[in-house]
This record gives C-alpha cells, structure tokens and sequence, in this order.
C-alpha cells in the first residue's frame, strides 16, 4: 500500500512540478504560498507544523520566496522572536495566476483515475489533514 500511495504522489509532484517550471515554483514554495495566503501574518514556526517541514527547510524555502519578491517577513509584534508571514501583490498575483493551473492538475488526476474515484480519493486523504 505505501509503494502504491508513494508512486502516486511521484506521479502528482511530477506533472505538478512540469505545469509550474515555467513560473519558476516548486511544489514545496507553492505550498508555503497557498498556507500564507489562507493565514495572513502566520509565523513561520506555525507553517512549518502545517507542512511537516523542517525550520531551517522552511527558512530556505521563505528566503527564495522573499528574495523573488513574493513574501515578506517581519519580526511578530507579539512575540519577537518570531517571523510573521504575508504575501506581496507580487505574490497574491502569482497564486492567481497558478490557482488555473492546479485545477487543471486535478482534472487531469480526475481523468487518469475516473471522477468517482477521484472523488473517493478526496473523501479518503483528507482523513490525513489533521495529523
């Protein structure tokens, strides 16, 4: 069963990874993306525990997304030593331009397993959110 979960997430990263070479995102930034967009000002500790993600990984991860202009950081006003996150309108347009993109990502998985079973697999994962 792990093989088989393993192989589609390969499958899906990969055709994923193909539709966004040419906006110059991984799936792991675009994933920090979408968790800022949804939580204005989160700090960086909190969107490491999201995506179950190192704190230094996440550090290189913020440092390319601000370096390109699409995050900004700054110090928490409630706690100093933490980062608070925000995208930019650089940013914001970015994610509006790749939200196409992922819903054509899903049609396309839609069609490879049939929409019932597209559907089911939905239902399945997000048993997985939480943890």
């Amino acid at each position: 069963m792990g093989y088989r979960i393993r192989r589609a997430q390969l499958w899906v990263f990969k055709e994923i990874g193909r539709k966004l070479a040419s906006l110059e995102i991984s799936p792991a930034q675009l994933s920090v993306l979408i968790v800022i967009d949804a939580n204005p000002g989160v700090n960086q500790l909190a969107v490491a525990q999201v995506l179950s993600i190192e704190r230094a990984g996440l550090g290189r991860l913020v440092d390319h997304l601000e370096k390109r202009g699409l995050v900004t950081r700054a110090a928490s006003a409630i706690n100093r030593r933490y980062y608070v996150l925000y995208l930019t309108s650089a940013g914001a347009a970015l994610l509006g331009r790749i939200r196409p993109i992922l819903a054509d990502h899903e049609k396309d998985l839609a069609r490879k397993i049939g929409s019932r079973a597209f559907g089911q697999l939905q239902r399945t994962l997000s048993i997985f959110l939480d943890e």
